[in-house]
């Protein structure tokens, strides 16, 4: 896992304030972070377009243009001029080594965009937004430096954005990076050193970044053990069987020893899946609302699922359903909710009183979550998007790694699926929910076929090939 900050500004005036760094070496390192990029992708001589602002973003560039001149056919742009004192002196030093200046968007192997990067707080005036849809139109491998410009603070895109394969964002992860607005923007995001080691560099942060390497999988060890041993996974059926059969489907994958069905008549399964019309005596999790509908009454809700102990999964129809929206008030359990944004504002005027659009919930994703957070601390919720955001305890975790082969019916039954496997192998409900998320963000990418053809059954199949 990786800290995420809103802004990095308090981590840099630690650098100048305790280690005795200047913000000029900070700016040799961030550029020599691009550099590298470029070096490693491209040979010596390629041409490249690099484009700068105002300010210190724009001297980043600068600095860029110097460390690459000679090497590369850089070609050095600043449309607006320059206003900081350090833009100033790093333009004039980039002069001096003869670095070439050009008036006009050209064509280029690469295009660097140094134009605002993070912190900014208004919409771009058309001139700007003109120059940002010239440098998208061109054919060249795109690279932000820091953030793409035109990606505000809070990560919305102000209205548009440069378009880049790759961010470099200088010293740690920024927040902005990482709303659902914003992900189409940056690409392939990699994080540069400003000249200390990021454990320096950085502070404790309650908002962290899921790797990839952080999947921990139940892996069977001992050899004395039995079904029993792995716990059991009920998964309510409802009015959609589909929904909750592919959730079985995947509590199986993930390890649950058994997965059961709960239903009111017989339905077909796969072979591996029980199913039973009462709870089971030896159910250690539960998953509801995949499909749910109104396929059982209040009292055998409340009876067999509100009051009860289990660890829980809830997700999509139980969120509209008043009895099991009580088990949110339960501190004493393991709670796990699983809500897409239509799903979340459903919710959430349910709880709170306060109509919410979607729209507004995907502008104010972190902050809705983080208020959410605070209200049920005891709760695990995960809300799905292109960044999955998970928090628990104030703690938010990131989970950026899906991609819009998810973005098929079935998916989040999967999802509930592989949190309740592990929720029934004895996992808590936020190490059940992150493992949970990286198994299904990790099976997708390892999904060989076409991007748009990727079944529920495929994730399934390729969660059972993972290894961590």
């Amino acid at each position: 896992m990786q800290p995420v900050y809103p802004s990095c500004y308090p981590l840099d005036s630690r650098c100048y304030e305790q280690y005795g760094l200047s913000e000029a070496i900070l700016m040799e390192h961030a550029a020599l972070g691009m550099a590298r990029v470029i070096e490693a992708k491209f040979p010596a001589h390629t041409q490249v377009l690099i484009v700068c602002g105002v300010g210190n973003n724009g001297a980043d560039g600068m600095v860029l243009a110097r460390q690459l001149h000679g090497k590369y056919a850089v070609r050095l742009m600043v449309p607006f001029g320059v206003h900081s004192s350090m833009a100033k002196r790093q333009l004039s030093r980039a002069k001096a080594i003869g670095v070439e200046r050009v008036e006009v968007v050209e064509e280029s192997a690469v295009i660097v965009d140094a134009l605002f990067g993070a912190g900014l707080s208004r919409e771009l005036d058309p001139t700007a937004q003109t120059l940002l849809r010239q440098l998208n139109a061109l054919g060249g491998y795109k690279i932000a430096c820091d953030i793409p410009s035109g990606i505000g603070m809070q990560g919305c895109v102000m209205p548009l954005a440069f378009k880049a394969d790759i961010t470099c964002t200088m010293g740690a992860y920024k927040e902005a990076l990482f709303l659902d607005e914003s992900k189409g923007y940056c690409g392939e995001i990699v994080r540069v050193d400003l000249g200390i080691a990021s454990q320096w560099y950085a502070k404790p942060s309650d908002t962290m970044l899921l790797e990839p390497s952080d999947l921990r999988l139940p892996h069977r060890h001992q050899h004395d053990t039995h079904k029993g041993s792995f716990g059991h996974a009920v998964v309510v059926s409802g009015e959609m069987e589909g929904a909750s059969i592919l959730s079985a489907m995947a509590s199986s994958a993930l390890g649950a020893g058994l997965t059961t069905l709960l239903c009111h008549e017989k339905i077909m399964l796969p072979p591996y899946l029980m199913q039973s019309t009462t709870l089971p005596a030896t159910t250690t999790a539960v998953a509801i609302g995949m499909g749910l509908g109104e396929s059982f009454d209040h009292p055998f809700l409340r009876q067999h699922l509100v009051d009860s102990s289990l660890p829980v999964v809830l997700d999509a129809d139980s969120f509209a359903h008043p009895t099991l929206r009580s088990i949110l008030e339960q501190c004493n359990r393991e709670i796990v909710l699983t809500p897409h944004p239509k799903e979340f504002v459903v919710l959430w005027e349910a709880l709170s009183g306060e109509r919410l659009e979607v729209e507004e919930l995907q502008r104010r994703r972190f902050e809705m979550v983080r208020i959410f957070g605070r209200r049920y601390p005891h709760v695990t919720l995960l809300l799905k998007g292109a960044v999955m955001l998970i928090i628990h305890q104030h703690r938010l975790y990131l989970n950026p790694w899906g991609s819009s082969r998810l973005s098929k019916g079935g998916s989040g039954d999967v999802l509930s699926g592989l949190i309740v496997a592990l929720l029934a192998q004895g996992y808590s409900g936020i190490e059940a929910t992150l493992h949970a998320s990286l198994a299904l963000t990790q099976a997708s990418a390892n999904y060989g076929g076409a991007s748009y053809a990727m079944l529920p059954t495929d994730l399934v199949e390729q969660v059972r090939r993972l290894e961590d």
